[in-house]
C-alpha cells in the first residue's frame, strides 16, 4: 500500500452530522473524494442537498437526512438509516455542536445543561448507536472510527467560553475514555479545532479588526478553513490513522491561548448585587 493509499476509504460508508454547511459539509464531501459513500444530516435540506451534489460529484452515493439533531433519538435513528441504505458503517463523525459564548452570570445551570447536551450527548448516541452495526462488518479490511470535532476551547481557558469550554473538553476526554472502551475494533479520536472561518465566525469577517486580532494572535497568521479540519478528520478516519486512537489532534494554527478577545468586563460588587 502506497502512503496516498492510507488515505484512501474506498467503499467505506460514514455518517457526517452537522453537514450543511462548514465544517461537516467540507468533510463530507472530503470523505466522499476519498472514496466513501456519506449519510448527511442537518437541520437545512436545501443545504443538503447541495453538498450531497458534490458528494455524487466526486463519484460516491449520498444519502441526505434532515433532522433536528439536538434531538438524540433523531441523531442515533441515523446509524441505522446508514446501514440500510449501504449495507454497513465503517465511520462516524459526530460534528454537530456548538454554543453561544456567554457570561458566567448568565450562565444558569439549563444552559450548561444544553451545552452538554447539543455537544457532548449527541455524540454519545450516534456513537452508542452505530457500534453495533459497525461490529458487524469488523474485521473485512475497512477500518472502523469515530471522530469527534472538539474546540480549542475544550484546552484553553478563555472569559465567557465556560459553558462551550467546558462542553469540548467533555468531548474530548469521552472521546479517550470511549477508545478505551472500543479498543481494538474501533478506533476513536477527535479534532481540537481553532477559528475556521465558517458561518459561527461570519461577523469577524464583517470587522476588519476583529479578524486582524484573530490573524495576529494565531501563531500561523491566518483563519483556519474547513477544509483544514476536513482533512485531519480524513486522517483520523483512514488507514493512514490506523495506529492513533484515543487521541485527541490540535489543528488550531498553533495557538496556546485563545485567540479571540470577547471583551466581557472583570465582576465588580455592585455587578451582583455584594
Amino acid at each position: 500500500m502506497s502512503i496516498l493509499d492510507r488515505f484512501r476509504l474506498t467503499d467505506h460508508v460514514a455518517v457526517v452530522t452537522g453537514a450543511g454547511r462548514g465544517i461537516g459539509a467540507a468533510t463530507a464531501v472530503a470523505l466522499a473524494e476519498a472514496g466513501a459513500d456519506v449519510v448527511i444530516s442537518a437541520r437545512t435540506e436545501g443545504q443538503l442537498k447541495e453538498v450531497a451534489a458534490r458528494i455524487e460529484d466526486a463519484g460516491r452515493r449520498a444519502l441526505v437526512v434532515p433532522a433536528n439533531l439536538a434531538h438524540t433519538d433523531e441523531v442515533a435513528g441515523l446509524a441505522q438509516q446508514a446501514y440500510d441504505a449501504f449495507g454497513r458503517l465503517d465511520v462516524v463523525v459526530n460534528n454537530v455542536g456548538g454554543t453561544i459564548p456567554n457570561a458566567f452570570l448568565d450562565t444558569d445551570v439549563a444552559y450548561l445543561e444544553e451545552a452538554f447536551h447539543f455537544n457532548v450527548a449527541t455524540a454519545h448516541a450516534l456513537s452508542r448507536a452505530a457500534v453495533p452495526l459497525m461490529l458487524r462488518s469488523a474485521g473485512e479490511g475497512r477500518q472502523k472510527s469515530i471522530t469527534s470535532i472538539s474546540s480549542a476551547m475544550g484546552r484553553l481557558a478563555g472569559r465567557g467560553y465556560l459553558a462551550y469550554g467546558t462542553a469540548k473538553a467533555a468531548l474530548a476526554h469521552w472521546s479517550r475514555l470511549a477508545a478505551t472502551d472500543l479498543n481494538p475494533e474501533i478506533r476513536v479520536n477527535g479534532v481540537f479545532v481553532g477559528s475556521v472561518m465558517t458561518s459561527a465566525l461570519e461577523f469577524v469577517a464583517g470587522v476588519p479588526e476583529m479578524k486582524s486580532q484573530l490573524e495576529e494572535a494565531t501563531p500561523l497568521g491566518r483563519i483556519g478553513e474547513a477544509e483544514d479540519i476536513a482533512a485531519a478528520v480524513v486522517y483520523l478516519a483512514s488507514p493512514a490513522g490506523k495506529y492513533v486512537t484515543g487521541k485527541m489532534l490540535e489543528v488550531d494554527g498553533g495557538i496556546q491561548e485563545p485567540n479571540l478577545d470577547l471583551h466581557l468586563p472583570d465582576l465588580r460588587p455592585d455587578v451582583n448585587g455584594a
